[in-house]
C-alpha cells in the first residue's frame, strides 16, 4: 500500500508518544551520529530531517556547539519536540516540497526520508546534498537493497511506508551531487538496515 506523506504525517500524529517515552531507546543511532561528526570540519549550522519527539540527535549536535533546527512533516511529533526543545527553531513542513534557506555543515535524516515515495527520492537525496556547504556532511538512512523498491507494514498499529533507491543508485546520485561516500555500514545485520555518511566536496 502506497501511503502519501501526507498519510504518513497522521500515522505518526498517533506515534509521537512512542519517541517521547522511556521505551524508546535513546541510543539509537548516537554512535553512528558520532562517528559522522568526526569527518566534520565546520560547525556551525546542522538540521535534523524528520526530528521527531526525541531530540536525541538535536542535544548531540547543540553539544557538539552547532545552531541546531529540526524539521517534521507530524504536527504533534513537532508539539512534543517543541517542549523539549522550546529554543530551536523547527519547521513544519513536507520535506519533498521545502527548500533549505542556507546551506548547512551537518545534516543528519535518520530513519525518516525512506518514507518518502520512491518516485520522489532521487529528488530528495539531489536536495539533501544540494543543501550542504562545502565539506558538509549527510548522515542518512535506507534499505539496504540493490534494486529499488517499496513496502508498507505495520508499526504499533499503525501502517508505515518505506522505499529505497537501491545502493548502486545511491551511490551514483551522491557523486552526481558531487559528494563522497565516508562510510556505508549494515549497522543492524542482518536486518537491510543501511546507513551512509556522505561528504560534499570542499569547493
Amino acid at each position: 500500500m502506497h501511503l502519501t506523506p501526507q498519510q504518513t504525517a497522521k500515522n505518526y500524529d498517533q506515534l509521537a508518544s512512542h519517541w517521547n517515552s522511556d521505551k524508546f531507546n535513546r541510543s539509537n543511532g548516537i554512535a553512528q551520529h558520532q562517528r559522522a561528526l568526526r569527518f566534520a570540519s565546520q560547525k556551525e549550522h546542522a538540521i535534523d530531517i524528520g526530528c521527531g519527539s526525541s531530540g536525541r540527535f538535536i542535544d548531540l549536535l547543540l553539544a557538539e556547539g552547532f545552531e541546531v533546527e529540526g524539521l517534521d512533516i507530524s504536527p504533534e511529533m513537532l508539539r512534543l519536540a517543541q517542549q523539549r526543545h522550546p529554543n530551536v527553531h523547527f519547521h513544519l513542513a513536507d520535506i519533498c516540497r521545502w527548500d533549505f534557506p542556507k546551506p548547512y555543515d551537518f545534516i543528519s535524516a535518520w530513519d525518516s526520508i525512506w518514507h518518502v515515495p520512491l518516485a520522489d527520492q532521487e529528488a530528495i537525496l539531489r536536495k539533501l546534498c544540494e543543501g550542504l556547504s562545502p565539506s558538509g556532511i549527510l548522515i542518512f538512512t535506507s534499505g539496504g537493497v540493490d534494486q529499488p523498491g517499496e513496502v508498507t507494514n505495520p508499526f504499533l498499529g499503525q501502517p508505515l511506508y518505506h522505499a529505497a533507491l537501491a545502493i548502486p543508485r545511491i551511490l551514483d546520485l551522491a557523486s552526481q551531487q558531487g559528494c563522497i561516500c565516508r562510510h556505508l555500514e549494515y549497522d543492524q545485520f542482518p536486518e537491510l538496515h543501511l546507513y551512509l555518511i556522505l561528504q560534499k566536496a570542499a569547493s
